[in-house]
């Protein structure tokens, strides 16, 4: 090769990233035949309702660039929404701003906030994206591992204080958590302002599974709390909540310092986002319905779920909030869980995801993943297979 014609060598940026394990699951889903409960969204349609509703924007000529901050009527939306359930008063014009989903919200609060060498706590295990984001912002990921038993999942908070340095910039946090299906109390909201208390640190809460949340629980938005709400970039889904994961629309609640820095790098980022379906969230958003019976849609499914793996070897982990349900496979297999993943995938038909991949490290606990935001046959098809175990 004429080495005047070759591609000039690039240094990554994110040396570290390569396949993903949601990808080789899939994949071998695929190749197999098997039922793929590993992928984190529903496997039905959404309101047809919603549909129709950005069919007519467009035809109503809503096909140019919206206000970089989002559709005026949807933050209004938003934000009425926010003050209804959680009592906090965001204003619309200055506080809320319209992403392309919520991974878009996350990344842009970090670059936006982390300069390099700042600190960032991430509470493992976590979603895929919190460390990527910080290592490009040129910041350092800091890890706290949740702590695991008989009652699932909980964060060590004294381990979260220990962490905090003088250099700490940020908190990450998740409620309800992926993969482990846990939620935080409002006891949990006390220790982390307590730790951040009298301090510069910042707070991004991913929240995008906030009407999934079952049983007595209650979803503990951070911007119920007062004192952290001042410090935190509150994020949230419309493609989890409506069933439109493809759509890539969220938002972000902040206080208006934080969201005049947010939008600085929103609007070099990706300026603005899809605006028939801005307006047609807005129209959507005017019965609170869709949003207000989603726990008891997806308690149903997880109910059914769990009464099905009842006859089988897995432990079920507690699930509070989410679409995923955890379970121990010890009494089943000694496997690695990336291996027991694909075994029972090839074998079994049933695929699932090893919690080890939520760790920078991967920690053997002996646990997966289920996804049950399926629909009943789906998740009756999964079940038949899983009952051999």
């Amino acid at each position: 090769m004429n080495p005047s014609s070759s591609t000039p060598a690039l240094q990554s940026k994110l040396p570290n990233v390569g396949t993903t394990i949601f990808t080789v699951m899939s994949a071998l889903a695929a190749e197999k035949g098997a039922v793929n409960l590993g992928q984190g969204f529903p496997d039905f349609d959404c309101d047809p309702a919603l549909v129709d509703a950005v069919s007519a924007a467009m035809k109503q000529g809503m096909n140019q660039y919206p206000p970089m901050t989002g559709v005026p009527a949807l933050r209004e939306a938003i934000a009425a929404k926010i003050a209804a359930l959680y009592g906090h008063a965001y204003d619309a014009a200055t506080e809320i701003t319209v992403t392309a989903g919520a991974t878009q919200a996350i990344l842009t609060a970090i670059l936006c906030s982390v300069h390099a060498g700042d600190e960032v706590i991430v509470i493992e295990p976590a979603y895929d994206s919190y460390v990527p984001a910080i290592e490009l912002a040129g910041g350092k990921p800091v890890f706290v591992q949740m702590e695991v038993g008989p009652g699932g999942y909980s964060v060590p908070w004294e381990k979260v204080a220990a962490a905090v340095t003088d250099r700490t910039r940020l908190i990450m946090v998740n409620s309800p958590h992926n993969p482990t299906g846990s939620v935080l109390r409002a006891a949990d909201l006390a220790a982390l302002a307590a730790i951040v208390r009298g301090t510069g640190i910042l707070i991004i809460s991913d929240e995008v599974y906030e009407h999934m949340v079952y049983g007595d629980a209650r979803h503990e938005s951070v911007c119920r709390h007062p004192e952290l709400a001042t410090r935190a970039f509150v994020i949230s889904s419309f493609g989890k909540t409506y069933h439109v994961t493809g759509w890539k629309v969220g938002y972000v609640a902040a206080p208006a310092p934080l969201s005049g820095e947010f939008r600085k790098v929103h609007q070099f980022n990706v300026f603005t986002v899809n605006t028939p379906v801005q307006h047609a969230l807005a129209r959507y958003m005017g019965d609170p319905a869709p949003y207000l019976e989603l726990p008891a849609f997806y308690q149903r499914k997880r109910d059914l779920f769990r009464n099905g793996l009842a006859s089988t070897r897995f432990k079920l982990l507690p699930s509070d909030g989410t679409y995923f349900q955890c379970v121990d496979y010890s009494a089943v297999s000694d496997m690695p869980e990336a291996d027991f993943a694909k075994w029972l995938t090839a074998e079994i038909g049933v695929a699932a995801i090893p919690v080890s991949a939520f760790y920078q490290q991967p920690r053997e606990s002996g646990i997966v993943r289920f996804c049950f935001a399926k629909k009943d046959e789906t998740l009756r098809s999964a079940l038949e297979r899983l009952a051999t175990l």
